[in-house]
């Protein structure tokens, strides 16, 4: 019986700490991140174990974007609702899903050079625990393509990491998977732009002798379990509807590799795998990125809350096979893409889309034992000005209301209106471009500011609208997840994980 008592014991307690070997903890930033974790550690729960990770980005989904995305979310439900729902109030009392998370803090996303960061850099402190330079993955910020001669002097990714410690591995996205934040959860490359071997990746640069981001995924040691995004044409050779110039079928060199997976690039043979087979699953289901929510055929495409969810049983089953756990990462990848062309509209779609996807992750999954962090990578400088009277429509144009600073000018539709007759919208942008074109359509501000297609104003004309700077959000659930607390570094989001994982 006593015997019995000590296995019990020891079963029950927290697995020891197994540090991890990276070259990233040579680095500044990896010391201060590690500490500034550490200090946390002595909050309540703060050692808290976790058997699986989940993070979620919302790429570009900075605190205006949040703001504005609830009440956007809410509005659009009680359209759908016939005009109200229960608890509607105009949808400013809304909570998307992961608002709903019990811990939360804010992130300092600045890159080691940049005080306005990229997805690569950010995406890259994120997976790595080391802030690095604007455009790079994987790589130290005095990193550059000689570095790609000796790959082991690089940081170990999450991927990399979860491999070596036999968990799980799932990877999903509404963007190419090889793009800047998918791409750093498996690669090393001085620039973000070398997904293929492609005009993007010239021969002179070539000459580094740096692998192709797309060759790195296929060549990933052990594989991921799980891959689901859009960018075939990084995969395929030229000649068979591809943008790679050297020939290689890299779907095939995946299928050789793993001669059991699935590789599927459409909605119904996606839909018609089994979640619990031991096979690894590839699914690519655009040449570029998915499309918008807004204009996606789901008969083709997949919706992200389908893709991450399969992901999530796939990992679980895989899980119950091996009694270890899994990481996956998933990003709503096309709100920075809305928000690139100043298109609010598809921004804040994409953003209910994501959050209704963690909603029905969150279903799935148990926060006794899965850690579910959700953040983004920047923001976007974007806005909600005016004063708007409650429940005016987001996408609409300002309405007066009695007290309102600034006056209440309007024109003959009564929207507020500045003082060159303009009238204004409650979202804007400080910079960004006149006009798109995009899918076969013209994007401009000729329509009116509900339609799908129209773009805010903005003060500076640019080619595309930039990101922000300003701190983003984290929001967490889960064991170790009161580590989220306070104003932290972006890259202490990779030492809140490897706390949770025993990875201390």
């Amino acid at each position: 019986m006593k015997q019995i008592l000590i296995l019990a014991a020891l079963a029950a307690a927290p697995l020891s700490a197994q540090p991890i070997s990276t070259t990233a903890s040579q680095e500044p930033s990896w010391k201060k991140a590690e500490a500034e974790i550490a200090a946390r550690r002595s909050i309540p729960g703060g050692t808290a174990r976790a058997k699986n990770v989940i993070i979620f980005i919302g790429d570009g989904m900075g605190i205006s974007t949040i703001a504005a995305g609830r009440i956007y979310e809410a509005q659009k439900r009680a359209k759908e609702a016939g005009g109200s729902y229960p608890g509607f109030e105009g949808g400013e009392e809304n909570l998307l899903s992961f608002e709903k998370l019990p811990n939360r803090a804010l992130v300092k996303t600045y890159n080691t050079n940049a005080q306005v960061p990229d997805s690569a850099g950010t995406a890259a402190a994120i997976t790595t625990g080391t802030k690095t330079r604007i455009g790079v993955l994987g790589i130290r910020p005095g990193q550059g393509p000689d570095t790609c001669k000796t790959p082991d002097q690089f940081p170990k990714t999450l991927g990399e990491i979860a491999h070596e410690r036999g968990l799980g591995l799932g990877i999903v996205t509404t963007t190419r998977i090889t793009h800047a934040t998918p791409a750093a959860v498996y690669s090393h490359s001085p620039s973000r732009d070398w997904e293929g071997a492609d005009r993007n990746y010239s021969a002179e640069d070539r000459k580094s002798g740096c692998i192709d981001i797309a060759t790195q995924l296929v060549r990933f040691k052990g594989g991921a379990d799980v891959v689901l995004g859009g960018g075939l044409a990084k995969f395929r050779p030229t000649g068979a509807g591809g943008s790679r110039d050297d020939g290689r079928d890299l779907i095939a060199e995946w299928q050789q590799a793993w001669p059991t997976g699935k590789f599927v690039d459409a909605a119904a043979p996606f839909r018609a795998l089994d979640a619990k087979s031991p096979d690894k699953v590839f699914g690519l289901f655009n040449a570029d990125h998915l499309d918008f929510n807004v204009d996606a055929d789901r008969a083709k495409e997949p919706s992200l809350a389908e893709l991450a969810t399969f992901a999530v049983r796939k990992l679980q089953a895989g899980s119950k096979r091996s009694g270890k756990g899994y990481v996956l990462l998933v990003e709503g990848g096309r709100i920075d893409h809305g928000h690139h062309i100043s298109n609010a509209y598809r921004a804040l779609d994409e953003l209910a889309e994501f959050s209704h996807a963690i909603d029905e992750v969150l279903k799935t999954i148990d926060l006794k034992d899965t850690l579910v962090l959700v953040t983004a990578d920047h923001s976007h400088v974007f806005t909600m000005a005016g004063y708007p009277p409650r429940g005016n429509p987001i996408l609409g144009f300002n309405r007066p209301i009695e007290g309102g600073e600034g006056g209440s000018r309007t024109d003959a539709n009564g929207a507020v209106v500045d003082q060159l007759g303009r009238p204004m919208t409650t979202l804007g942008y400080m910079n960004g471009p006149l006009e798109v074109k995009s899918g076969g359509k013209t994007l401009n501000s000729t329509y009116p500011p509900t339609d799908p297609n129209f773009l805010q104003p903005k003060a500076f004309l640019t080619g595309s609208e930039t990101h922000g700077g300003e701190d983003v959000g984290l929001f967490a659930g889960g064991p170790g997840s009161p580590l989220a607390s306070g104003t932290i570094e972006q890259n202490s989001i990779f030492h809140i994980i490897a706390s949770a994982l025993g990875w201390r």
